[in-house]
Order: C-alpha cells, then sequence, then structure tokens
C-alpha cells in the first residue's frame, strides 16, 4: 500500500484485537463451548473480511505501478494468489 493501511483497515483490526481479548477473558471464566466457538467463528469472519480489503488495496495498488507497463494481468493474478492463500 501506497500511503500505509487506510485508519479503516486499523480500526477492524483493533476491534478484533478486541474480540480475541473477550474470547481469552471467556475462555477463563469457562464460558460454554458454544459461545466460544461462536465468538472465534465471528473473529474469523471479520478477519477475512480484512483480508479482502487488503487485497483489494493491494489489486488497486498494483495496477496503478503497472500502468506504465500495462501490465494488469499480473496484477490481478497476484491478488487472486493473495486471497488463495489467505483460504
Amino acid at each position: 500500500m501506497e500511503n500505509g493501511y487506510e485508519d479503516r483497515i486499523i480500526h477492524r483490526m483493533n476491534r478484533i484485537e478486541g474480540q480475541i481479548h473477550g474470547i481469552v477473558r471467556m475462555m477463563k471464566e469457562e464460558a460454554s463451548c458454544k459461545d466460544v466457538v461462536t465468538q472465534l467463528s465471528a473473529t474469523r469472519s471479520a478477519i477475512d473480511r480484512v483480508i479482502g480489503l487488503v487485497v483489494s488495496e493491494n489489486l488497486i495498488d498494483c495496477v496503478r505501478q503497472d500502468d506504465a507497463t500495462e501490465n494488469h494481468e499480473q496484477a490481478v493474478a497476484e491478488a487472486v494468489q493473495l486471497l488463495m492463500k489467505s483460504r
């Protein structure tokens, strides 16, 4: 990313961090397995959304950088590889 990560992405990561702390607290307090798994699933979904944002921003930056060489296909292929790696 050209100018670093956007504030909205950092904000999402901070919320995820809070979710993880909450899950650890639930575990220490011996919350039900169902409740812990529900929160873990929600956290995983939030992380997946952040990955999507980072990859889409990366694609935009790659296309901008490759604009001079007109290598858009390679930029898209790299973004798809990033998405596949995240799964």
